[in-house]
């Protein structure tokens, strides 16, 4: 069963990683994927939030860091060192079948640190302002799901890789979001807009 997955995995990462091949994803795909990408969106976010919310501000950034460190540290600490699957830019039976757009880092694959730590932060905004503001939930769900899949398209990992990392990302914002709502008083939050009017 576990090798009927695994093979269905590596034909469905090379549907994507060989049959979607053209010059636009070639082009963009390593961008969105790369962190230093979207530091301009995430200095934004940083200087928002605290001019918008003040003291509650401070409080949404510190604890997006924390669940970006909680998010990084079981996937890339916890999952990968413990399951220890090879990218597939490193399998020495299946890299030559792989197009590889990006250096291949030395890492594991499994999980997608990538995928979790942005599903998890994108999760956790989509809890605090989805009221406020209607198309957070598509905008974050988006942002998180294109650089996710460009990871399987530059060939550093496989789809399944992604989906449970995606899962594992999904689980720690929806949490962190919960923990967010219950321990920040309610009045704090209302005083500064977070919730709807």
């Amino acid at each position: 069963m576990l090798q009927q997955i695994i093979e269905i995995d590596k034909e469905i990462f090379l549907a994507i990683n060989q049959g979607l091949s053209n010059p636009v994803f070639d082009w963009l795909l390593p961008i969105l994927r790369n962190p230093y990408t979207w530091a301009p969106l995430y200095l934004f976010l940083i200087i928002f939030f605290i001019k918008h919310y003040g003291k509650l501000g401070i409080i949404i950034v510190a604890c997006t860091l924390m669940n970006f460190g909680i998010s990084d540290a079981v996937s890339s600490h916890l999952i990968k060192k413990s399951v220890k699957r090879i990218r597939p830019c490193n399998d020495i039976e299946f890299k030559h079948d792989v197009n590889v757009r990006v250096r291949c880092g030395s890492g594991y694959s499994f999980t997608s640190s990538h995928a979790t730590n942005h599903f998890a932060m994108a999760f956790f905004w989509i809890i605090l302002f989805r009221r406020k503001w209607k198309h957070t939930l598509w905008l974050c769900i988006l942002w998180a799901a294109s650089i996710a899949f460009s990871q399987i398209y530059v060939g550093v990992h496989y789809p399944f890789d992604i989906l449970c990392g995606a899962a594992l990302g999904i689980l720690i914002g929806l949490t962190s979001g919960y923990l967010f709502n219950r321990f920040v008083p309610s009045f704090f939050r209302e005083k500064q807009h977070l919730t709807s009017e």
